[in-house]
């Protein structure tokens, strides 16, 4: 009787394998980066097939996405700051974590199916989705109920230094020290990586949303100018740094002047804007050194000759990759070639890898 049993349910598992798989071919297995600003999409055997700004147009008071689902990503971006009353462009992240449910699901959806050229007929894919180390329990079972409503029929979670540092090509798997710092809009992961595990790491909320927040606070304060979130990313972007740059920079900016509540054009130079955005980038570094102290001193040895890498849109920083190397001492660091899709590159790397090391990976999945 037992024999008969254990067979029927090998058979059932067998069949349960084999119907996944069959479900697989005619899907689109994704990594997700779902990021603060940006969510970048990784299809499996196709490479990185998506990169959108996070953000959502909704009817205010709802949660109703206008265009019939549509007015997501890029159309809800250019709607930012130039909304009548009754619609508002919503960023459904905050710091990393889902803020608002529905929207995120709304919004995921949406990509889901933009990656299936909106073919409704399409089998419910696989989904990897990055998420801050420093989440709670509760976060990420918000972003696992996001995905699956949203229509992936099976979501992983992988935190996001791990994917960072799988996306620059980084040994993880070896028992040597990895460093990754990756800097997003939300947050700032840093984490010391050795044999697939976090050895030391911290999740700091403060990142390229901070930076544009201290810009857009200078400007009232220096300046008595009133700009808007757009405009504060644009100025970090052209003339924005961590360190004095061998050539200073200079640029235009657009604003409203705050007393007479006219517009107003000034010129900023890069120096004032490393002043703005000392502050934050200070916690960054700081977050670096003090990740760097609690690390084993073998794993701290590796580091000092393998060097540090950056991550994410915030290592695009001009400087920043001075600024490390002198506050940890001459530690070297190193910025990959188009760091902003480092984590998504990593979760496509760790999808690819699935059906081979698919018990390993079960583990990070919230089923």
């Amino acid at each position: 009787m037992f024999c008969a049993r254990f067979t029927t349910l090998c058979v059932i598992g067998y069949s349960m394998i084999l119907f996944d798989r069959l479900i697989g071919m005619f899907s689109h297995d994704m990594g997700i980066d779902l990021g603060t600003c940006n969510t970048l999409v990784y299809v499996r055997g196709k490479g990185v097939m998506l990169c959108e700004p996070s953000v959502v147009a909704v009817w205010k008071g709802t949660n109703k996405v206008l265009n019939d689902g549509k007015a997501v990503g890029i159309r809800a971006k250019r709607m930012v700051g130039r909304t009548p009353g009754n619609i508002v462009a919503v960023r459904p992240l905050k710091d990393g974590v889902i803020a608002d449910f529905e929207i995120t699901e709304a919004m995921l959806s949406y990509f889901i199916r933009k990656v299936h050229n909106y073919n409704s007929w399409r089998a419910s894919p696989r989904v990897v989705i990055s998420v801050p180390s420093g989440i709670t329990e509760v976060e990420k079972q918000a972003v696992h109920m996001s995905a699956s409503r949203a229509g992936a029929r099976k979501v992983y979670l992988i935190e996001e230094p791990v994917a960072a540092a799988i996306g620059v090509g980084m040994p993880i798997n070896e028992p040597v020290g990895n460093m990754i710092v990756d800097i997003g809009g939300g947050t700032t992961e840093v984490a010391i990586i050795s044999m697939l595990g976090m050895v030391s790491y911290d999740s700091l909320r403060i990142a390229g949303d901070e930076l544009d927040e201290a810009i857009i606070n200078y400007m009232k304060r220096q300046h008595n100018l009133v700009i808007g979130d757009a405009t504060a990313e644009r100025v970090k972007i052209e003339v924005g740094s961590a360190f004095a740059l061998d050539e200073e920079l200079t640029t235009e900016v657009m604003g409203r002047d705050q007393v007479k509540g006219l517009p107003r054009s000034i010129t900023v130079r890069s120096e004032e804007i490393r002043e703005a955005i000392k502050e934050p980038v200070d916690q960054i570094v700081t977050s670096v050194l003090n990740t760097l102290e609690s690390a084993p001193p073998d794993l701290a040895g590796d580091i000092y000759t393998r060097g540090i890498f950056l991550a994410g849109g915030g290592a695009m920083l001009r400087g920043l990759d001075k600024l490390i190397t002198k506050e940890t001492r001459g530690i070297p660091v190193h910025i990959p070639e188009d760091p902003l899709r480092a984590v998504v590159r990593g979760t496509g790397i760790f999808l690819e890898e699935i059906d081979d090391f698919g018990k390993g990976l079960e583990s990070h999945s919230s089923d």
